[in-house]
């Protein structure tokens, strides 16, 4: 036994791994040379990664110094709200300062995530204001938003009693929306045939969204319903529709919608195609969402069960607040693409912003200048999904999501 007794203290320590110091304590050089120049293999990769790079920056770069940038200012109107009458524009503004109200209110009652929001928003205004393509006047009404944003947040951390009807109004909003462009008898209406470019995107993309998630949700549920009914019908929905291209949906919804209706009731092309969204939305989020579901343990079921909590009050106050904070990633995921995916509206005789782009390329005295129109429509589109998926990162990190 004396044999075995080892002194590991005795003589230096040559067995352990050097240990990385901590990085806080690394200077910017010490930080670039463990993570960028650590071994000739990584040297190697950091310099073709940075010459390729360069590359194509500096190219970028000079394309969007030298290109001519006119069509865009000759067709803002044309990007943003498509055919809609210039004299019926304020509307459009109308939506815009009760959205900004809303934003202001909200980020002073709630602060979090939604400040995050207000602050982008309010910083795309910002920028939208100085651009050189930006009429006076609608610099002025930009400038009016910003300003009302602003007086809302303060108001909202003054008065915690604006709760109720701020949240009112977030429900409200695109019914007011729809209610204001149609003008439903009584403005003058507006055929929403017309409605086209961003305000065409903007719309179908919210309107889908929303409605998607609560039909989603009673999907998800029904399909681990013990009712074979309600089970098999949820079963055979969402296998069907994720089995068919959304495009294919869409051609259902406008050629045969109609003829399933009969010719008492019209429905217009944006809300057919408003309809074939939600219910292929729905299909994934209900998939998103059993998911969720299925991540939690039984004990959460039996723990709810003996607190003698039935199925309406375990589902609502106790399983999905769980799954649904699970799934933030997937699911907003989802809104991402359904809001990328209405640029497949254009095949079916909408003309949403890609589809007024493709117009704008199409007109001789625009000719060549594909390539701008192109980036500028990629910008909006980058600009939006990246703020919603910056949305769901201070989400998740707000509700400790993936945290051990």
């Amino acid at each position: 036994m004396e044999n075995l007794n080892i002194e590991l203290n005795s003589g230096p320590d040559t067995g352990k791994l050097p240990r990385k110091p901590p990085r806080s304590s690394l200077t910017v050089l010490g930080w670039i040379k463990q993570n960028l120049f650590s071994s000739w293999l990584q040297t190697l990769l950091t310099v073709v990664s940075a010459a390729v790079v360069g590359y194509v920056a500096i190219n970028t770069l000079q394309f969007i110094i030298s290109a001519d940038w006119s069509v865009i200012t000759a067709n803002f109107k044309l990007l943003m709200v498509g055919q809609f009458p210039a004299e019926e524009v304020w509307r459009i503004w109308s939506v815009l300062g009760l959205t900004s109200a809303l934003l202001g209110a909200s980020w002073g009652i709630w602060k979090g995530s939604i400040g995050h929001v207000a602050v982008t928003i309010g910083a795309l205004m910002l920028i939208m204001l100085v651009m050189p393509f930006v009429e006076p006047s609608t610099r002025f009404i930009l400038g009016g938003n910003i300003a009302l944003l602003l007086i809302m947040f303060y108001l909202g951390q003054k008065f915690a009693k604006m709760k109720l009807p701020v949240l009112i109004l977030w429900i409200l909003l695109v019914p007011i929306t729809i209610s204001l462009l149609n003008g439903f008898g009584i403005i003058a209406p507006v055929n929403s045939n017309i409605w086209g470019g961003f305000l065409l995107t903007m719309l179908i993309a919210a309107v889908s969204i929303i409605c998607s998630f609560p039909l989603g949700l009673l999907l998800a549920l029904g399909r681990r319903s013990k009712l074979p009914a309600i089970k098999w019908f949820s079963i055979i929905y969402i296998e069907l529709i994720r089995g068919i291209p959304l495009i294919t949906v869409l051609f259902v919804f406008q050629l045969m919608l109609p003829l399933f209706l009969g010719n008492s009731i019209e429905i217009s092309n944006v809300l057919r195609a408003m309809i074939g969204f939600t219910l292929f939305g729905a299909a994934y989020l209900a998939e998103n969402i059993r998911g969720g579901l299925q991540s939690l343990p039984r004990g959460q079921f039996e723990a709810a069960q003996a607190l003698g909590l039935n199925y309406p009050r375990m589902m609502g106050l106790v399983i999905l607040p769980q799954a649904l904070r699970a799934v933030i990633p997937a699911m907003v995921g989802q809104f991402i693409s359904i809001f990328k995916d209405t640029s497949l509206v254009a095949i079916v005789g909408l003309t949403d912003l890609l589809g007024m782009g493709q117009k704008i390329i199409a007109n001789p005295e625009f000719l060549g200048k594909a390539m701008e129109v192109f980036l500028f429509i990629a910008l909006i589109y980058f600009i939006f999904c990246s703020l919603m998926s910056h949305v769901s990162r201070r989400l998740e990190q707000s509700l400790g999501v993936g945290e051990r």
